[in-house]
């Protein structure tokens, strides 16, 4: 059976919220859809499946402050996350203060600690550190899935040229559809990825 690591993206109050101070728009409108996806997880009975939070926790004087905005410093109320998808107690939290979740952090070492061969990813934004910790989960090996309507960036025109490129090495689909494959017994990631070259 495959193992699979659903990593939710910096759902965070600085990024989801009219109060945001990196505001992302559309997170909004995709947090019922992980809620959705975080029950179905919560209510099985292995750990074949795992949520995994990312959380962006900068120090105060971080160096993306020289070309963003200062947000989510670690510690403040912008960097925890946001009430609806608050982890639970068993559920990992993953640091980082670069876009990819696996720049600098202990990711890589905990999917391997569990024996995780396929990173599923979420959250914000679809096209800045999903796509770079999708991108770093390819470098290392690991099969990869975007969940579409569990991402959201800053316009639907960056959300979609965002999938566009994840599209090319993972797998995009629906929640719907990741659960329902999962419920008839198949590995969601088949038929990822562009192997004939068909994206444009």
């Amino acid at each position: 059976m495959p193992r699979h690591a659903i990593l939710v993206i910096d759902m965070l109050n600085d990024f989801v919220g009219e109060k945001a101070k990196l505001r992302c728009p559309g997170a909004d409108d995709i947090v019922p859809n992980l809620q959705k996806l975080f029950k179905w997880v919560r209510g099985r009975e292995d750990d074949n499946v795992q949520i995994v939070h990312i959380q962006e926790a900068h120090r105060k004087n971080d160096a993306d402050f020289r070309v963003r905005p200062v947000h989510a410093v670690k510690g403040t109320w912008g960097s925890d996350f946001i009430k609806e998808l608050y982890p639970e107690e068993d559920e990992y939290i993953v640091q980082k203060r670069r876009h990819s979740g696996f720049a600098y952090t202990d990711l890589d070492l905990y999917l391997r600690e569990e024996n995780i061969d396929t990173v599923v990813v979420t959250g914000v934004w679809t096209n800045v550190c999903v796509r770079s910790t999708a991108s770093d989960a390819l470098y290392r090996a690991y099969k990869v899935i975007t969940l579409s309507d569990g991402c959201a960036s800053k316009t639907p025109e960056m959300h979609e040229y965002g999938l566009k490129d994840l599209s090319l090495f993972s797998k995009v689909m629906t929640i719907d559809e990741y659960i329902d494959a999962w419920e008839k017994g198949i590995d969601p990631w088949l038929g990822g990825g562009d192997r004939e070259n068909k994206v444009e």
